[in-house]
């Protein structure tokens, strides 16, 4: 915490960081509208896509290999949508930086998870295969460590009251 508190006094009082600093903060900004507009344009594709393959022979009916590319690019612009939220927290003033690696495990996760849903395992080695199951077993065993006991940790009450409390 200390940390974050001498950053932003240094910031405040050496202009040329203070420069630097609203210069990232523009970047920032200007990624965050770049990133609605792939979220958009993401969005309009999967639509367009799905109604083509809808509409081709036989009509209204989709083949495996659809549905799975469909999932795969809805997918896509869910993690689009992960990275805008990231860089959302790098525009604001006071990072919160738990949540900021919160957001980059889920983001993490769903990327292999789209990995997983669209392999075509008769297409990769094994090695590719135990390579994601070992990378996936990392996001997982992380985000447990990092979200899901830290939050069940802040969710029990303390069963030591302090000396002399009933």
């Amino acid at each position: 915490m200390n940390e974050k508190v001498n950053t932003t006094a240094a910031v405040a009082t050496d202009p040329l960081m203070g420069f630097l600093d609203r210069v990232i903060r523009l970047a920032a900004r200007v990624l965050a509208v770049i990133m609605v507009l792939v979220i958009v344009w993401g969005v309009a594709d999967v639509v367009y896509v799905l109604w083509q393959r809808l509409m081709a022979p036989p009509f209204m009916l989709l083949e495996i290999s659809d549905i799975l590319a469909t999932f795969g690019a809805f997918m896509a612009v869910l993690i689009a949508i992960e990275i805008y939220h990231n860089i959302v927290l790098y525009v604001h003033e006071r990072h919160n930086f738990r949540l900021a690696v919160e957001i980059v495990l889920v983001t993490a996760l769903m990327a292999i998870a789209r990995k997983v849903i669209i392999l075509d395992f008769g297409e990769v080695s094994p090695e590719y295969v135990y390579g994601t199951a070992a990378i996936t077993f990392a996001l997982v065993i992380g985000y447990y460590l990092i979200v899901v006991r830290a939050s069940a940790r802040r969710a029990v009450p303390d069963s030591n009251p302090p000396h002399g409390t009933p």
